[in-house]
C-alpha cells in the first residue's frame, strides 16, 4: 500500500477525530455485517447447486467489493472529510450528481437499510421473546385501501433505532464503543461457527461437478445469486462516510478498507465451508435460516439458540455503524447548503453532528413502522449500483482533472484495478435493468425528485 506523509488540510470543523484506525477496520466490519451472511447460503445454493460455484460467487463479490476499495481509498485519502462517497461524486462531478446520491441515500438506501436490519433484529428477538414476532398485530389503522397493520416486531425495531440514535447522539466515542464491542461480538460468534464445524461436524463438502448438469441458465443463475452476495458485502464503504471524525485519515481510511474487507472475505469463506460441513447441499438448498440450521445440526437446540443471540448482536451493531456513519452523509449536505441547515449543526458539548443524527434516525424509524421500506430499496438499488458506477468512474476523472493533487495514497494496480470495479459495477446495472425494467424505472423516478428538492435548497442558500 502506497502511503505518503501528509497533513490534513481540511479538517471538518466542530468534529472529534476520536477514531483510530482499529476502530475503523470495526466500523468497516460492523457496518457490513448483518443478517446476509445468516440467510443467504440456502437461496444461493437453490440456484447454483455447486459448493464450488457458491463459493466462487462469495471469492468474487469479495474481489469486487477489494477493488472498490482500493478505488474509494484514493479518494479517501484525497479528501479526508465527512461525507465519503458524496464529497467524491461532488468533487468530480459538481453538486447535483452528489445531491442525488444523498437523496437517494436519505431516502431509501441508508434508512432503508437501517430499517431492514432492525427489522430482522426484531424477527430473531422473537425466538427469545415470541411476542414481539411480525406475527402480532398490536395495531390495526383503517386507511382508505384497507387496513394499516403496525406488528409488535415493527415497534421493537423503531425502538431499537431511537436507542442507537440516542447513543450516538451523546458522542462519536459513545457510538464507536458501542460498535466496537458489537463488532467483536459478532465476529467472535461468526467465528465460533466453523470451530463448532470443525469439532463436531460430522458431513463434508459435497464433490457435485463444478457445473452441475441441472442448471439451465448457468451465468444467469450465478449472477442473481451474486446479488445476493453483494447485497452481504454491502455497506464496505460507510468508513469514507466517518473520515471527518478520523485520525490520520489520509493513512487510516485506505488502511482500514482495503483490511476491512480482505477480513470479511476470510470470515465469509470460513462461514460457508462451515455450512458445508455441517449440512449436506440436498438439506442447505432453500433452507432461509441456514446458520441456525447449521448450529442446531452440530450442537443441537442450544447452537440455534447461540445463533439467534448471534444475528441479534450482529443486527444492532450493523445499525449502530449505519447511523455513525449515515449520518455524516447528511451532516456534508447540509454543510454544502443542499440540505436543511441545521443538520450541518455541531453539538457544543457532544461534538456530533446531533441534528443530522436525529433527522436519519427518525425516518429510519418511520420507515420501519411503515413496512414499505423493502419495496422501496428495490425500486432504488438500480440507481445505487449506477452510483457505484459513477464513484468508480470518479477517480479516473480526477486524475485528468487535478493531477496536481496531493495524493497520499494511490490506488494499487491503477487503471485495471479501478477498471475491473467500474466494469463488475456496470454488469450488475445491466442485468438489474434486464430482470427487473420496471423497478429500475421507478427507482430513477424516485431520485429524479431530488432534483426540484435541490434547486429549491440552492436557491434558498
Amino acid at each position: 500500500m502506497q502511503v505518503q506523509e501528509t497533513t490534513d488540510a481540511s479538517p471538518d470543523e466542530g468534529l472529534l477525530r476520536a477514531l483510530g484506525l482499529g476502530s475503523a477496520i470495526l466500523l468497516v466490519l460492523g457496518s457490513v455485517i448483518g443478517s446476509g451472511i445468516f440467510l443467504t447460503t440456502g437461496g444461493m445454493a437453490a440456484l447454483i447447486p455447486s459448493p464450488s460455484l457458491l463459493l466462487a460467487a462469495w471469492i468474487a463479490g469479495g474481489v469486487l467489493s477489494i477493488a472498490g476499495g482500493l478505488t474509494y481509498a484514493e479518494m479517501g485519502a484525497m479528501f479526508p472529510r465527512s461525507g465519503g462517497v458524496y464529497v467524491f461524486l461532488k468533487e468530480a462531478y459538481g453538486a447535483l450528481p452528489a445531491f442525488l446520491y444523498g437523496w437517494a441515500s436519505l431516502l431509501v438506501i441508508i434508512s432503508g437499510s437501517i430499517a431492514a436490519v432492525a427489522v430482522g433484529f426484531a424477527e430473531y428477538l422473537s425466538y427469545f421473546i415470541p411476542a414481539a414476532s411480525t406475527s402480532h398485530i398490536v395495531l390495526s389503522i383503517p386507511v382508505p385501501w384497507g387496513t394499516f397493520d403496525i406488528s409488535a416486531a415493527q415497534l421493537v425495531a423503531s425502538a431499537s433505532l431511537l436507542v442507537l440514535g440516542a447513543i450516538n447522539y451523546v458522542g462519536v466515542r459513545s457510538g464507536n464503543i458501542t460498535n466496537v464491542v458489537l463488532t467483536a461480538a459478532k465476529v467472535a460468534g461468526l467465528v465460533a461457527i466453523p470451530v463448532m464445524a470443525l469439532i463436531w461436524g460430522s458431513a463434508s463438502p459435497s464433490y457435485t461437478p463444478i457445473m452441475p448438469p441441472d442448471i439451465t441458465r448457468p451465468l444467469a443463475s450465478f449472477g442473481v445469486a451474486m446479488i445476493a452476495v453483494l447485497w452481504t458485502y454491502e455497506s464496505w464503504y460507510y468508513v469514507t462516510y466517518a473520515a471527518g471524525e478520523i485520525r490520520d485519515p489520509q493513512k487510516n481510511v485506505p488502511r482500514a478498507l482495503v483490511l476491512g474487507v480482505l477480513a470479511l472475505i476470510v470470515i465469509y469463506l470460513s462461514v460457508n465451508l462451515a455450512y458445508f460441513y455441517a449440512l449436506s447441499l440436498d438439506e442447505i438448498k432453500g433452507v432461509t435460516r441456514i446458520a441456525e440450521k447449521a448450529a442446531l445440526a452440530l450442537i443441537g437446540p442450544s447452537g440455534a439458540g447461540f445463533i439467534a443471540l448471534t444475528v441479534l448482536i450482529s443486527t444492532f451493531g450493523c445499525n449502530a455503524a449505519g447511523i455513525l456513519g449515515g449520518s455524516r452523509v447528511l451532516f456534508a449536505m447540509a454543510r454544502d447548503g443542499v440540505f436543511l441547515p441545521s443538520a450541518s449543526k455541531v453539538h457544543p458539548t457532544y461534538r456530533t453532528p446531533h441534528v443530522a443524527i436525529v433527522a436519519l434516525t427518525v425516518w429510519s424509524a418511520i420507515l420501519a413502522l411503515s413496512g414499505t421500506y423493502d419495496q422501496l430499496f428495490t425500486y432504488v438499488m438500480f440507481a445505487s449500483i449506477l452510483f457505484s458506477v459513477a464513484t468508480g468512474v470518479a477517480v479516473f476523472v480526477l486524475r485528468w482533472t487535478r493531477p496536481g493533487q496531493p495524493r497520499p495514497y494511490r490506488a494499487w494496480g491503477y487503471p485495471v484495478v479501478p477498471l475491473l470495479f467500474v466494469l463488475g459495477s456496470t454488469a450488475f446495472v445491466i442485468n438489474t435493468l434486464n430482470e427487473k425494467p420496471v423497478e429500475s424505472l421507478i427507482g430513477l423516478g424516485l431520485l429524479l425528485t431530488g432534483i426540484p428538492v435541490y434547486m429549491y435548497s440552492t436557491r434558498r442558500s
